[in-house]
């Protein structure tokens, strides 16, 4: 039975339909990227201000962070619970697709300029909607309390909630909400029971070759030869090279094969921009280590920096080793994993309309050439209990391993109940057996008929787990109570695992970002003049 604020809560996202779309078109139309979420940023802020919170810019360091405040003024001098909720609004280099049924960029950029994927637009905006739900209800039926909401840059690269956490902004709350849209089966509206995300590094490896005449001590020791055919020193392009070929070499050697474990790569700099006779001053690539323990991101660092300083030493360079993230293993709690259940059950899972279906048909048949009656995949309207998904999450993994794959909601885990939840997104069936190509689930993320959906169910369930925090004291003590048991004592406890962040936010380095030049507004890699 949901209570009277509750219900409250579930018009007021009915009524904010229309709002909640256009605001997700326009985060998916910005379509920023890690460290560089400046429109987005802005637009959160103003927003929350708007709608009476008092808004940190620059949270934690973090120039597109922000951490909002809102308090209620019933009950007098009763302070009442704090209870957080966020938005993530990042997207991915190299997914530039527009809200179309067809394969193409956003107007005016090239297919590598930035665009949604998981899609963060409408994770942050059923935050939003959830938020602004409760702040509602709590109004209306004199509910105390405090509402924070975070805004959380760079999730793709796990770059703000390890950084937020170490700087106390999930301390002090009764619970935490993470939603998140279904991006993998069988966590398809459901929750998180036992089986929580992993370990996270992620750093970068900067080669500098600041001394390229040692390199020929031996001749006549000028920087510059007098013919091109002279030798040069071998400069930090080349340590990029070693690096990443040893790296990808070895990386089978680094951790046993089990426990479902990855590393990736990217290059941020590489050399300048024309090829000449000089040795490249700088490069720089990044790793992302995901993992189910810090034990084992440990592991595979310490090989890193090993070949690091080969490759280094090998071109007559010096490396430097600078954080992106060091995010914790996730930590269970099954009533805050009730609490989500009770709201998904509540809800309901998303449903799609005619028109909605119609446009994926149509994608459908622009992207695999055959489409199907019904476009979506059957997880997509269903529900499945979080014990029910833990049975079939846990197939594929072996006795052992208590972790699986990785995001960075993790961090909060440590510092407040948490729960972790999802609702579907529309994924499309696959009639012939082909994967559906990225650009059309990123379209799907785009389209307000589409992702509409998505976006007002999970603002429900948020708003629904919120308010029975705040109203429910019983509930409250049960999520606290194996918070504090699970970790030995609640913060500090004996179980208890401390941020891991010891490092300044990375926002200096070459990320990925639009650019503006006498040329105009474009991304860092220029659209073609034919697009």
């Amino acid at each position: 039975m949901t209570t009277s604020a509750q219900e409250t809560a579930l018009a007021h996202v009915n009524a904010a339909r229309q709002n909640l779309s256009a605001w997700t078109k326009t985060i998916f139309d910005f379509g920023e990227t890690a460290w560089r979420e400046y429109q987005s940023a802005a637009w959160y802020v103003e927003r929350l201000r708007a709608e009476g919170f008092s808004v940190e810019e620059g949270s934690g360091g973090m120039p597109t962070a922000f951490c909002a405040h809102w308090t209620s003024r019933a009950g007098g001098n009763a302070s009442g619970p704090t209870i957080g909720m966020y938005a993530e609004y990042d997207g991915i280099p190299g997914n530039c697709q527009d809200a179309a049924t067809a394969r193409r960029p956003r107007a005016g950029l090239s297919e590598f300029a930035g665009g949604h994927t998981d899609p963060h637009s409408g994770l942050g905006m059923a935050g939003l909607g959830g938020l602004l739900a409760t702040k509602a209800a709590m109004e209306r039926h004199g509910i105390p309390g405090t509402l924070r909401f975070t805004g959380e840059p760079a999730e793709k690269v796990r770059g703000s909630k390890p950084i937020h956490a170490a700087r106390g902004y999930y301390d002090g709350l009764a619970g935490m909400i993470s939603f998140h849209p279904f991006y993998m089966l069988p966590l398809c509206n459901t929750a998180r029971w036992d089986t929580h995300c992993g370990a996270a590094y992620s750093m970068i490896y900067r080669f500098v070759c600041d001394a390229p005449e040692r390199w020929n001590a031996g001749g006549d020791g000028a920087p510059i030869p007098q013919s091109h055919s002279a030798v040069r020193a071998p400069g930090a392009n080349d340590a990029l090279m070693l690096m990443l070929m040893h790296s990808k070499a070895l990386r089978d050697s680094m951790l046993p094969h089990q426990g479902g474990w990855s590393i990736s790569d990217a290059v941020l700099t590489a050399g300048q921009a024309t090829a000449d006779n000089l040795p490249a001053a700088l490069a720089e690539v990044q790793f992302m280590i995901r993992v189910p323990t810090l034990a084992m991101a440990e592991q595979v660092t310490a090989a890193l920096d090993r070949i690091a300083a080969s490759a280094a030493g090998l071109s007559g360079c010096r490396f430097e080793r600078h954080w992106v993230c060091k995010s914790r293993p996730g930590l269970a709690n099954h009533a805050m994993a009730n609490l989500a259940w009770d709201a998904l059950s509540t809800v309901g899972p998303p449903q799609w309309d005619a028109s909605a279906k119609a446009i994926a048909r149509e994608i459908q048949r622009n992207a695999l050439g055959v489409d199907t009656e019904e476009p979506f995949i059957p997880e997509c309207e269903a529900l499945i209990a979080p014990w029910e998904a833990e049975k079939i999450l846990r197939r594929d993994l072996p006795p052992s391993q208590t972790h699986s794959t990785s995001d960075d909601y993790t961090d909060m885990c440590w510092h407040a109940p948490t729960a972790r939840f999802y609702v579907a997104r529309p994924a499309l069936r696959s009639p012939n057996g082909a994967s559906p190509p990225a650009w059309a689930m990123n379209a799907l993320g785009g389209i307000p008929e589409t992702i509409d959906p998505m976006v007002v169910s999970a603002a429900k369930c948020i708003s629904l787990i919120a308010l029975r925090l705040l109203e429910d004291e019983g509930a409250r003590s049960d999520a606290m109570d194996e918070f504090t048991r699970r970790t030995g004592g609640g913060v500090g406890g004996s179980e208890w695992l401390p941020p891991l962040c010891d490092y300044d936010p990375p926002i200096h380095f070459r990320w990925p970002e639009y650019v503006t030049t006498p040329r105009g507004r474009d991304w860092w890699i220029p659209t073609p003049p034919n697009q």
